[in-house]
């Protein structure tokens, strides 16, 4: 009698799919796991760097540096800025505000990108990234873009929110910073952090210039603020007011053109990119109550922050040396830190201060322009 072996080979397919299905999944979750919170000391530290237009490594020039600068100037002046960055500042959380690549000069994207973040990766500092209006013009979509950041060493980014079913963009995620282990906030998130897809440019016929944040976005936006603040509002350790939110994205709000040289902490020496249209996310933050600074790209040669309706708006200057810039005039980055109030009983309790300062990539790293963006006891600067 002839015995027949039972082959299961569509078991074996339905197991395949199945971890590969869920293996994204995965991923996620074990990034979520690496919670963000403040040091021991009460501060964290957040790193922007703005604008670094990477393309081909050392084989692509640098843009708008002095001619005794020129010889030798590439890409890996970016890469060496950052690294000196990270070893001088430390940060706890290094965002990368779009125009990470320049697409129109980058070979290949997933290259570049990798080239770009390369400093963040090796540094085993959490980063994250959002898109600007270049990343995509090389041999990836925006979504290919964030697709491919999302798989990368010690990143946070996400491609969307996974509770989000319908949102424009990739790239629109929040971060939740708690406060320090072992205190009585240790299980509050103390500070928000949210980062938004800004477009790249208008998809409508009769708008030109830039895109904008739409109507979904804000709607996730008030979402979870909303949702952040019943949070932080309720027991255990209920509070009375919102922990404070940071907002960053790459292309300026209508906004920004409301400051002139008497209320402004930085220089002005182009016009505000923004889109042609007034989306209304600025009203809409306003509403939501406990955004208090957002911090953009874009426009490579401003960097100053101005408080409007009681939210600071700032650039991060322009980092990149393959972007333009103006000879003479350092490229930048910008630091952030987040303060807690120090109390008797338990050590550390909610962010009593935020203040921020830019270096520039010169002999010493100079910092300029320090203030504080916003404070418990008064929101001046």
């Amino acid at each position: 009698m002839m015995v027949h072996r039972k082959k299961k080979p569509a078991l074996v397919i339905v197991a395949v799919l199945t971890l590969l299905c869920i293996a994204p999944t995965l991923a996620v979750n074990a990034k979520q796991e690496r919670k963000l919170r403040f040091r021991q000391n009460g501060e964290f530290k957040i790193l922007q760097v703005a604008d670094m237009h990477f393309a081909n490594g050392k084989t692509t020039p640098c843009l708008d540096v002095l001619p005794s600068q020129v010889a030798g100037c590439s890409d890996l002046n970016t890469t060496a800025f950052i690294n000196r960055m990270i070893s001088a500042e430390k940060p706890d959380l290094i965002v990368f505000t779009g125009d990470n690549i320049f697409g129109f000069d980058a070979t290949d994207a997933a290259k570049s990108l990798n080239a770009a973040f390369a400093p963040a990766i090796a540094s085993n500092i959490p980063w994250v990234a959002v898109l600007g209006n270049h990343d995509q013009e090389s041999t990836l979509s925006r979504e290919g873009v964030m697709k491919h950041i999302v798989t990368l060493k010690n990143t946070l980014s996400q491609v969307n929110p996974s509770d989000a079913h319908i949102i424009d963009g990739f790239g629109n995620y929040n971060l939740e910073i708690g406060g320090v282990k072992g205190s009585g906030f240790e299980n509050k998130s103390v500070l928000n952090l949210y980062f938004l897809d800004s477009g790249d440019y208008s998809t409508v016929p009769s708008v030109p210039g830039y895109g904008w944040i739409k109507p979904s976005q804000q709607f996730w936006f008030e979402q979870t603020s909303a949702r952040l603040q019943r949070a932080y509002m309720s027991k255990p350790a209920a509070q009375k007011a919102p922990a404070p939110g940071l907002v960053y994205f790459h292309i300026p709000l209508p906004e920004f053109a409301y400051f002139d040289q008497s209320n402004f902490t930085g220089v002005r020496q182009e016009g505000i990119s923004s889109a042609s249209v007034n989306s209304g996310f600025f009203t809409t933050m306003v509403a939501a109550g406990d955004v208090k600074a957002v911090f953009t790209g874009h426009d490579h040669v401003n960097d100053f922050c101005g408080r409007l309706t009681g939210i600071q708006l700032c650039y991060g200057g322009g980092f990149g040396y393959h972007a333009y810039g103006k000879a003479g005039w350092e490229r930048r980055a910008r630091v952030v830190v987040a303060s807690l109030e120090k109390t008797e009983k338990r050590g550390w309790g909610d962010v009593k201060s935020i203040k921020t300062w830019k270096r520039l990539d010169d002999e010493h790293l100079t910092g300029v322009d320090g203030q504080v963006l916003w404070s418990k006891t008064s929101s001046g600067s």
